[in-house]
């Protein structure tokens, strides 16, 4: 009944906006779309006489407004890192949520950080420690400790209800849906009240990639979803929440979701702000899902340089004439020891390649299975994907959510036969995600 009651509110919210203008895959500007933590009127009387917590990071600014890119005309906005101008200079972002609900008289008591950090500087994987915001004195709960991405039962007794704020970029193996997972739990066994003020998905318009398997579930996969969802983080809590995947049972969490106004599924919003340290542009967020898979293994996927996710090359690829491109990853902020450093690494740059290409694609295995197989000619005897964990599980087989990809390469099929195996598995997941959908296709 809750479920119900948070879709019939989010519902009614979209709908009353009208029809929307048909945008295909033309690109918005964020300043079209109304985000939900913008809408104090629809959040902040929910929250009125309750210690309030906050999840958010970095990218929590309201309406994402900023400074402005300056003129765009004619320049491939995609190529432009988040935090500049077209000439380079940084750029201003403007009030954050932990503020405005400040200011309008919210009482803040916590606020909850996912991997990253609150400030989003920290590298991948790396422990985030308790602190203490500068600014406002209000104490940040790191959920991306040693021990466990479960809140305390002493951070528990520190809100009433919690508020959610977060860019996501709509990939399974993208862990800050995970925290709010393990929040909601939280939340919902503690019978504490969620608001999440919903923001678009810059992938949020195609789904694919393999369903995760139970078998192969990782803190970089937790639900059985594929990588590729399509939702916003307010369609995957609805999804969670209605699913019964929480571990407190089927509709167990006090759930509203405050959503956009004037978004759809068929938008591109490009986001304004760095979701994470190595996501440096709008680019960076769209190959993600295809690059992503060179993690850990004998091929680096650029981070320690300037453009993490938008090359890939290794040393065992050198003389290789089909990867004449060079890079040498050094250490730098959000990037420490990355894969490779100081060691001249030998691939392939997709800065050139148009934006059109890489939507149409959506998952391009081309990437993976070419640089397997040259590295699998050239150096047979090196392991390619890396050791496997004590369960015998690739680091492959915890981001596909299977290991069905990694032997289909290893067996020499083709990256359109893999893609073609996990077609139906689509298809099923677009019919169980419809009742939570809150936006158009």
């Amino acid at each position: 009944m809750k479920q119900m009651l948070c879709l019939c509110l989010a519902l009614a919210l979209v709908m009353s906006l009208g029809a929307w203008a048909e945008n295909g895959s033309e690109l918005r500007s964020p300043s079209d779309v109304v985000l939900g933590d913008a809408q104090f009127d629809a959040y902040i009387p929910l929250l009125e006489g309750k210690r309030v917590a906050l999840f958010s990071n970095h990218s929590g600014i309201v309406g994402d407004r900023t400074s402005g890119q300056g003129d765009t005309a004619g320049i491939d906005t995609s190529l432009i890192p988040f935090g500049k101008d077209v000439a380079g200079n940084d750029i201003g972002y403007g009030e954050h949520v932990l503020d405005a609900m400040l200011a309008r008289g919210v009482n803040v008591t916590a606020i909850f950080s996912p991997e990253h950090g609150f400030r989003g500087t920290a590298s991948a994987g790396e422990a985030v420690s308790d602190s203490v915001d500068p600014a406002t004195g209000v104490p940040i709960l790191s959920l991306y400790a040693e021990d466990s991405h479960y809140p305390s039962a002493e951070s528990m007794d520190a809100f009433d209800a919690l508020v959610i704020d977060m860019q996501d970029v709509g990939l399974r193996y993208y862990t800050y849906y995970i925290s709010m997972y393990y929040l909601m739990d939280a939340c919902a066994a503690a019978g504490k009240p969620v608001v999440l003020l919903d923001r678009p998905n810059p992938n949020g318009f195609y789904v694919d990639g393999p369903i995760l398997k139970e078998a192969f579930m990782s803190g970089v996969g937790r639900l059985p979803v594929p990588i590729v969802h399509g939702l916003t983080l307010g369609e995957l809590a609805c999804m969670i929440n209605g699913e019964g995947w929480l571990e407190a049972g089927k509709d167990a969490c006090d759930l509203t979701v405050i959503p956009c106004q004037n978004y759809t599924h068929g938008d591109r919003v490009p986001l304004v702000r760095a979701p994470s340290p190595n996501l440096k542009d709008m680019r960076a967020v769209y190959l993600y899902a295809s690059t992503c898979f060179f993690e850990n293994t004998a091929v680096s996927v650029g981070r320690g340089t300037d453009h993490p996710f938008e090359i890939y090359g290794s040393p065992y690829l050198e003389g290789n004439e089909a990867f004449g491109y060079s890079f040498t990853p050094e250490s730098m902020p959000g990037a420490n020891e990355p894969p490779f450093e100081r060691v001249t690494c030998y691939g392939k740059q997709l800065m050139e390649v148009p934006l059109e290409d890489i939507w149409d694609a959506g998952i391009n295995l081309d990437y993976l299975v070419g640089a397997y197989n040259a590295v699998h000619e050239a150096h047979p005897e090196v392991d390619f994907f890396g050791a496997p964990d004590k369960s015998g599980r690739y680091w492959l087989d915890k981001l596909c959510g299977t290991d069905e990809v990694r032997t289909m390469i290893v067996a020499g099929e083709s990256a359109e036969a893999i893609k073609a195996s996990w077609q139906g598995d689509i298809e099923a997941f677009r019919e169980q995600r419809k009742p939570y959908l809150l936006y158009e296709e």
